[in-house]
Parts: C-alpha cells; sequence; structure tokens
C-alpha cells in the first residue's frame, strides 16, 4: 500500500489523481490533502470519502471551516501549513499540483524530505528549477513529471538519456491556432477558457491559448533532462495524440501516444516503474485517422518565443518569465487587458530586469515580487490604451 499526500486537491489535477486513487483503493492510502482553500466544501468532501487524517490549506477562513466540520482531523493553515504537510514524510509520493508560484514552496519541502515527488506545478521548475533540483539531489527524492509532455519524454528516455539528439514538444495550438492576428487581438476570456481538446483550469487553458504554457515546458524540459534550448522544439499537433518525441543521436525517433487524458501522466507518476489499468477511452488508431504537425506561428504567439529567451538568459529571468505571465493572465481573466497584452506585459518585464543568479529562495521571492508588481503596472498602462 503507497501512500500517497495531494496538493492542489480541489484543482483539476487533484481531482482526477483521486479518480485514479478511487480505482485502486488496494493500492494507495491517500494520507493527506492541501489546497489553496477557494473550494472548502469540496475539499472536506475530499477528506471524508477517503478518510484523510491531515488536511492543509493556505486561506484561514477555509481552515477555519474545516476544524468545525472535522474536529478528528488535524487542519493546517497557510503557507506554513502547507509546507508542513509537504514536507512531513507521511508519504511515499507527494503529487505537486498547486498553481502558481505558491507550489514552489511545498514542492520544496517535498523534494527535502526524501519521498518521491509528482510534479504538476510547472511554476516550481520554471521559477526555481536549480533550487528544486539541488534539493532532491541532496535528499535523493525521485521526481518524476506529471505534465503529459515531460511525461512522454520521461517513459521514452528510460535507460537512453546519454544518446538524446532533440526533443520535440508537441502543442494543440490552443483554441486560437487559426486565428488571423486582428482576431487575437478580440479575443476574450471566455473564448480562452474553452479548450479543444483538454480540459484543464483556467490558468493553465489561458497559457495554452497564449503558448505560454509551452513555453514553462520547454524550460522544465531543459531542467528535467539537461538538454540545451537548441535542442528543444516545439511541434503544433492538433489532436494531442503524440504528447512528446525524443530524437536519438542514430536518427530514430522514439514517441508517446496516447488519448488527451491526464490520469494517465497521473497514473505513471504514482506507480512508475509498474503501469496500472484505468478506465479511459483507450486509443483507436483507425478511428484517429491522421495525425498532423504544423510549425509555430512565433510572430502571432510571441510568448513562447520569450520563454526561450528567458531560459537562454538563465538566472532569475526565468522566474520574471512566470511572474510576468501569471499576473498577465490574471488581469486578463478579470478583462482588465486584452488577450494580445499578456505577451506584451511578459516583455516589458523582462525588458526591465537584469538577471541575477537565483542561490536562494529570499533571492526567488524578492525577484518574484518586484516581477508581480512591475506586471501589474504595465497592465494598468496597457488597460487605458
Amino acid at each position: 500500500m503507497e501512500n500517497v499526500t495531494i496538493l492542489g486537491s480541489t484543482g483539476s489535477i487533484g481531482r482526477q489523481a483521486l479518480d485514479v486513487i478511487g480505482e485502486h483503493p488496494d493500492s494507495f492510502s491517500v494520507v493527506g490533502l492541501g489546497a489553496g482553500g477557494s473550494c472548502p466544501q469540496l475539499l472536506l468532501e475530499q477528506a471524508r470519502s477517503f478518510d484523510v487524517a491531515t488536511v492543509a490549506v493556505h486561506d484561514e477562513d477555509a481552515a477555519a471551516f474545516l476544524r468545525r466540520h472535522l474536529p478528528d482531523r488535524r487542519v493546517l493553515s497557510g503557507r506554513a501549513g502547507l509546507m508542513d504537510l509537504a514536507g512531513s514524510g507521511q508519504a511515499h509520493t507527494v503529487l505537486c499540483a498547486m498553481v502558481g508560484m505558491e507550489g514552489l514552496y511545498s514542492a520544496l519541502e517535498v523534494a527535502r524530505s526524501g519521498v518521491r515527488l509528482a510534479l504538476a506545478n510547472k511554476e516550481a521548475l520554471v521559477a526555481g528549477g536549480d533550487l528544486l533540483l539541488k534539493a532532491c539531489r541532496r535528499s535523493g527524492s525521485e521526481l518524476i513529471p506529471v505534465d503529459s509532455e515531460h511525461s512522454a519524454i520521461y517513459q521514452c528516455l528510460q535507460g537512453q538519456s546519454r544518446s538524446v539528439r532533440r526533443l520535440i514538444l508537441t502543442a494543440s495550438g490552443g483554441p486560437f491556432r487559426d486565428h488571423s492576428a486582428q482576431a487575437l487581438a478580440q479575443v476574450t476570456p471566455k473564448q480562452a477558457l474553452k479548450h479543444p481538446n483538454w480540459s484543464m483550469g483556467p490558468k493553465i487553458t489561458v497559457d495554452s491559448a497564449t503558448l505560454a504554457n509551452k513555453g514553462l515546458e520547454v524550460i522544465e524540459a531543459h531542467y528535467l533532462f539537461s538538454v540545451p534550448y537548441e535542442s528543444i522544439e516545439v511541434s503544433v499537433h492538433r489532436q494531442s495524440i503524440v504528447h512528446s518525441l525524443v530524437e536519438f543521436i542514430d536518427g530514430s525517433l522514439l514517441s508517446h501516444l496516447g488519448p488527451p487524458d491526464m490520469r494517465i501522466p497521473i497514473a505513471y507518476a504514482l506507480s512508475a516503474p509498474d503501469r496500472l489499468p484505468l478506465s479511459v477511452n483507450y486509443l483507436e488508431l483507425a478511428s484517429v485517422g491522421r495525425l498532423t504537425f504544423e510549425p509555430v506561428r512565433w510572430r502571432d504567439f510571441p510568448a513562447l518565443q520569450l520563454a526561450y529567451v528567458a531560459g537562454r538568459t538563465g538566472g532569475s529571468m526565468t522566474a520574471i518569465y512566470n511572474a510576468a505571465n501569471e499576473v498577465a493572465v490574471a488581469e486578463f481573466l478579470a478583462d482588465r487587458i486584452a488577450f494580445t497584452s499578456i505577451a506584451r506585459v511578459i516583455e516589458h518585464v523582462m525588458e526591465q530586469h537584469d538577471s541575477v543568479p537565483v542561490d536562494t529562495l529570499e533571492t526567488l521571492t524578492a525577484c518574484d515580487d518586484w516581477a508581480r508588481s512591475c506586471a501589474l503596472k504595465e497592465a494598468g498602462r496597457l488597460s487605458n490604451v
């Protein structure tokens, strides 16, 4: 029986992880749940359904609600509570699926504790990749990616990591892959939240629409697989069946195919190197018919190119990219800036920043705070244009 803690249990990834665990009650026991606190009722239901002993929630009001309804359980609160749960060592595997920079703090605690880290939080590696990987090396914590693209590469690379020529990350292209530049300027938040292939949370769905999500994944891939940026490429693959490819030095390509269902990489991260049977729609290649690949429209989706610039610059610039994007997406979802202004905010903040080495969490936090403040000011300026 594997003990599992899920951070971000009320989000899309967390809910699907509990679906996987619910299919295999004899294989997993949920010992901890953590969340931001925007859905305390759902967190309460999850804790009761899986008989979870410890719950952590960032929001203090949500914590008070949970303490009233779970008097016999341990309820932790605030960032410190989430970090305490993450680093407690109670679980064999901790799935980190909290959105944004907040997830980095908990992911670091998991890495320091030495248990398996199933990482679904992009920002943890993008903003704090050096710190996180150093913590994993010191403790011996095994890091398994949950993103479908990185899970695909991780599986293709088993035993062959020294023979890689290039990584090819596939992108659906999002809902606006055929929009003209003029049409992109008119996109609304409601339109951006309708992804053609995947069911995801609002922030990652908008990131997919701007291709910033793919930019974050490029930076992640660099950290996860120690591959230089010039050897990481992106290809638009509308069907979302091929989840990524690895090209080796002998010219061969290995790819990972499967239906667009996040439960598959989640289940692998929880059970690797074994695999679990899942109630998914198994892939029928004949019904798919065609698999297509197209080049990225770089000019119309500049957020992806900016990610490459941030990655190649190194140091704190990837954290700056991440923070500026988070703020810009939030401003867009609040209908205060245009869809096309998201990349403009990111570019402005990056231009204002001189990259520094990120060797402490304090340095990273200071850079993150500065970038958010700068991004808010630029978003405010653009909202009045």
